[in-house]
């Protein structure tokens, strides 16, 4: 390309735009105005000059010859590669970001950080909406690196945990008190190949249909990074086995609840139905809190029995008696799913399923332990670049009228589908919340009248980043609350809790969930056995409690496991069978709760294989579970210890065992004591939750979150991790006195674990 012809075609692309083009160069820029004349420049400067409907895009060769001055966004850029390295720095802290998730950002190599990043830079966050975006781009590019980064100081740092826990935000924030021009100018997007030739777009409310042109085009874009991008591409559909909270790395994540965002209520078989929101689950429970069941296992998307099927962030629910189903908004799925509650099954009605899932379930299961199963996940048609016009886009209420419509909306109220509940398919779509509120601003009433009857202050939510409709100001409680009987059940998501609420009297009632074993180990804390083992050290994010080694002689091994815990802390119910997770390697055999301990001879892992396929194949009667079947024999607790037994038979060799168990926990109360500190609380539960690795700076700030809630710490129901692991090292069998019979011999060791 000619100088001139490359000069008129900088001239067109600068017309198309009220704001000035930036070329950078190294430490180097020039910049240029509408007319984009007056200012001489080098021909050199200039690789390639690109443009994405409001994007502005730089590429740069050769140093600039007529500026030294740095560019903000250069010194934008730097800061933010400097700032990967590390958790928290003099001028940083990172939020939802740890040392498992450093793959995350690329691939570190001696030619620097590989990817593309998407980065969101805001003054602050005050609107979930951009990060609808953002999120609708990792579902579209899930090789995309996205983050985000905001200007901070501590007033805002409770605010910033709820606005994460809110929006359920999955990617990294970059917490920065330094002072960038560019930010202070207003918010903008920019993205970047490999740190290299940044694409900048200073419309906060730029579509996403324009965001995914940008994306497109820069990978497009022939680069030294090709090679890896195709690289990228090519792997990506592995992102379907990695969860999209997987870098998670809150302590608040192990909370009982995490975001309980909606409720529903079934009065006639006296059931509870809780979108646990951001554990991507639904807990059935009765009006007391006793768990009976509990929908949907891990995050994803995907149709089956309770504890298979996949949820993304449940919302809005209905129950219908009839067919006794209750059906629920999938929210980060834009999907409608319906629980059949005899059946135990869940499956997507909208939109409607059109991929074969390959056979029955015993099936299924019998390729995944040959390690042939399929990875596609039940998406019900492949995701366009861009939702159409009739696509659910993030919906969160869920109503059903008298003749049978169904009303979705999302939670900002801005987008209203109707659908007929007989045929499942959206007939009209309505923007704009006045609109909402003619068409079903008084079923919207009718469902929020009984709140007028409870004092304000029992329901009193933040006032940040919620949404209402115009004259009804508890309308963001739309699907936050229902009755049940003569009460009112209503989501605290400040205290991440459910309120039970006398309506007659107003009085707040106690409201404790329990039988909590039925929920077994958490999705979050567990790890495919590959996974756990490839860690070297296990779960790569879960410190190992205790590690002890012995030398034995081959046989079978008792190991009595006593657990000591702290004097504060309380288990607010015994640990049972379920929330425990035994597993042996190399020369040793797990055999705790056999039926046959005493066949150890035929006990292998091919074996063990064949029993299971057998179970499962020869379908048996299910036996009805009595409070006395619940008692587990491997597991004790007295002189505030937990006993756990586990049974192994090893062969000579080395040989590891991993016992991973799960404690429901609270914070002790002593009787007769007026100790309310709750600075102490809060430090106490972080403490007992948060990752050594984790920094003064972020730790701050989910201390500012907890004390912004009210009510007693002490009540706070959460999870801990207890991770052992038994090494053991096994001689030769010792031979009988004739020379060819092996002695096999019963041994005994005891392993004493403080909980910190």
């Amino acid at each position: 390309m000619t100088l001139s012809l490359r000069y008129r075609r900088v001239k067109e692309i600068s017309r198309w735009f009220l704001q000035p083009l930036l070329y950078y160069s190294g430490h180097c820029y020039q910049q240029y105005g509408n007319g984009l004349s007056s200012v001489p420049f080098s021909p050199k400067s200039i690789a390639n000059e690109g443009l994405v409907r409001g994007f502005h895009q730089h590429r740069f060769s050769t140093l600039a010859d007529v500026s030294n001055k740095h560019a903000p966004e250069v010194d934008f850029l730097s800061f933010l590669k400097s700032s990967l390295d590390e958790l928290e720095g003099p001028h940083h802290y990172w939020l939802n970001r740890s040392v498992k998730n450093k793959q995350f950002f690329g691939i570190h190599s001696i030619h620097g950080i590989h990817g593309t990043f998407l980065v969101l830079a805001a003054r602050n966050f005050e609107c979930g909406i951009i990060f609808q975006k953002l999120k609708a781009i990792q579902e579209r590019f899930p090789h995309i690196t996205v983050m985000g980064i905001t200007l901070t100081d501590s007033s805002d740092r409770g605010n910033l945990i709820q606005l994460l826990m809110t929006e359920n935000i999955t990617f990294p924030i970059l917490l920065s008190q330094r002072t960038f021009p560019q930010i202070e100018k207003g918010d903008f997007y920019i993205l970047f190949n490999s740190f290299k030739s940044p694409i900048i777009c200073h419309e906060k409310d730029v579509s996403l249909e324009i965001l995914c042109q940008a994306i497109q085009g820069l990978q497009k874009q022939p680069s030294e990074d090709s090679k890896l991008l195709n690289v990228l591409r090519s792997t990506s559909w592995k992102q379907d086995l990695i969860t999209k909270d997987q870098y998670i790395c809150s302590p608040l994540q192990n909370l009982l609840l995490n975001y309980p965002g909606c409720v529903s209520a079934d009065e006639s078989h006296n059931r509870l139905f809780i979108s646990d929101c951001n554990h991507h689950r639904i807990i059935v429970c009765d009006d007391n809190g006793k768990i009976i069941n509990c929908i949907g296992s891990s995050p994803g998307f995907e149709d089956g029995d309770f504890e298979s099927a996949k949820l993304r962030r449940p919302a809005g629910s209905y129950y219908h008696a009839t067919e006794d189903c209750l059906y629920f908004l999938d929210s980060e799925n834009h999907a409608i799913r319906r629980a059949d509650m005899g059946a135990r099954l869940v499956e997507t009605i909208y939109p409607i399923s059109t991929v074969n899932n390959g056979g029955g379930r015993i099936w299924n299961w019998v390729r995944s332990k040959l390690g042939l199963e399929s990875h596609v996940e039940t998406i019900v048609e492949e995701k366009p670049e861009v939702l159409d016009s009739k696509s659910l886009y993030f919906p969160w209420h869920l109503l059903k009228s008298d003749d049978d419509t169904l009303y979705i909306i999302d939670r900002r109220f801005q987008t209203l589908w109707t659908m007929d509940f007989g045929s499942g398919k959206v007939d009209e779509v309505f923007e704009g919340s006045p609109r909402i509120l003619k068409i079903c601003g008084q079923l919207i009433g009718q469902n929020l009248s009984i709140l007028d009857k409870i004092p304000c202050d029992q329901f009193q939510q933040k006032t940040n980043n919620v949404c209402v409709l115009d004259g009804l100001p508890h309308s963001d409680l739309l699907s936050s609350s229902t009755t049940f009987q003569n009460h009112m059940f209503i989501c605290d998501k400040d205290r991440q809790r459910i309120m039970k609420v006398n309506i007659e009297s107003g009085v707040c009632l106690d409201f404790q969930l329990s039988n909590l074993g039925s929920l077994g180990i958490p999705y979050w804390l567990t790890s495919p056995v590959d996974i756990f083992y490839a860690g070297g050290n296990g779960l790569s994010d879960t410190a190992i409690n205790h590690l002890q080694h012995f030398d034995l002689l081959p046989g079978k091994i008792d190991i009595q496991l006593s657990v000591d815990v702290p004097a504060d802390i309380e288990l607010v119910e015994p640990l049972q069978e379920s929330c425990i997770w035994r597993q042996a390697r190399g020369a040793a055999t797990e055999i705790s709760g056999m039926d046959d301990p005493n066949s150890i001879d035929k006990v292998g892992v091919a074996q063990q294989w064949y029993n299971e396929l057998d179970i499962v194949a020869t379908l048996k009667p299910e036996l009805e579970i009595t409070e006395d079947d619940n008692l587990d024999k491997n597991i004790v607790v007295e002189d505030d210890k937990i006993h756990i037994k586990s049974s192994v038979f090893t062969s000579p060799g080395t040989s590891e065992v991993v016992i991973f168990a799960v404690l429901y926990c609270k914070l002790k109360k002593i009787p007769n004591s007026n100790d309310g500190n709750q600075e102490k609380y809060a430090a106490r539960i972080l403490d007992f939750l948060s990752s050594k690795r984790s920094g003064k700076k972020e730790r701050d700030s989910w201390n500012a979150f907890l004390l912004q809630s009210k009510g007693d710490l002490r009540d706070l129901i959460f999870t801990k991790p207890l991770h052992v692991r038994v090494r053991l090292n096994t001689f030769e069998h010792p031979k009988a006195e004739n020379n060819r019979d092996f002695i096999l011999t019963d041994s005994s060791i005891k392993v004493n674990v403080l909980l910190n």
